[in-house]
C-alpha cells in the first residue's frame, strides 16, 4: 500500500473520461483500491476518485468510519468501493415531479483550501460493482449523495467549480470557515 499524489485542478489528465473497469477481483484492483483508502485517509477525504490519483478507470471509493474533520457536522457514510457506477437523479418517495436539487458546500482533495457551494440531486439511486464484481445498488439523499455525485464527476472529466452557479460562495476555506482548521483541508 502507498499514499498516492493526488493531482491538482490544472493538470489536464483530471479533465479526461475514465474507462469502465473490465477485469474484477485481481491482484492490480486490490492494490489500486489500497492505495486508493490509505490516500483518501491520509488527506482526510470523504472520497476519492481513481482519475484524481492519475487512473483513468471508472473506480471511486467514499466514505468514513469516523466523524471527517473537513465535514465534521456530516452524518457518516459507509465506507464503500464503487466500480463502473450508474447514478439515477430520483424524485422525492411518492413524488411525481422532477428531482430536486440540493446546494450545499463542497470541497476536494484536488482544489485544496478551496470550497464552494454546488448544486446537487438531492435523491439518488446508484448501482455499480466492488473490487469483486459483486453488485452493489443503493438509494440515498443528503451527504450520501452529494458525496457520490461529485466522486463520479471526476469519471467524465468534471471538476465541482464546474457545476457553480454563484461565483459569491466560492472562496478559501479559511475565510469562509474560520473555526475549520485549515490544514484539514489542504
Amino acid at each position: 500500500m502507498a499514499i498516492r499524489e493526488i493531482l491538482k485542478m490544472g493538470d489536464p489528465r483530471l479533465l479526461r473520461i475514465a474507462s469502465p473497469v473490465t477485469v474484477f477481483d485481481t491482484d492490480e484492483l486490490h492494490l489500486l483500491v489500497s492505495d486508493m483508502l490509505e490516500t483518501m485517509a491520509a488527506a482526510n477525504g470523504a472520497g476519492l476518485a481513481a482519475p484524481q490519483i492519475g487512473v483513468d478507470l471508472q473506480l471511486v471509493i467514499f466514505g468514513t468510519d469516523a466523524p471527517n474533520p473537513r465535514y465534521p457536522d456530516a452524518p457518516l457514510v459507509p465506507r464503500t468501493v464503487l466500480i463502473n457506477p450508474v447514478i439515477t437523479p430520483l424524485s422525492e418517495p411518492g413524488g411525481i415531479d422532477a428531482p430536486q436539487e440540493e446546494a450545499d458546500w463542497e470541497g476536494c482533495l484536488s482544489l485544496p483550501g478551496l470550497r464552494a457551494v454546488v448544486p446537487r440531486f438531492a435523491r439518488i439511486h446508484y448501482a455499480g460493482f466492488d473490487q469483486y464484481g459483486d453488485p452493489i445498488e443503493r438509494t440515498v439523499a443528503g451527504f450520501h449523495a452529494r458525496v457520490v455525485q461529485h466522486e463520479c464527476d471526476h469519471l467524465i472529466g468534471t471538476l465541482y467549480p464546474m457545476r457553480v452557479r454563484d461565483f459569491s460562495r466560492f472562496g478559501f476555506t479559511a475565510v469562509l470557515f474560520p473555526g475549520l482548521d485549515a490544514a484539514q483541508d489542504d
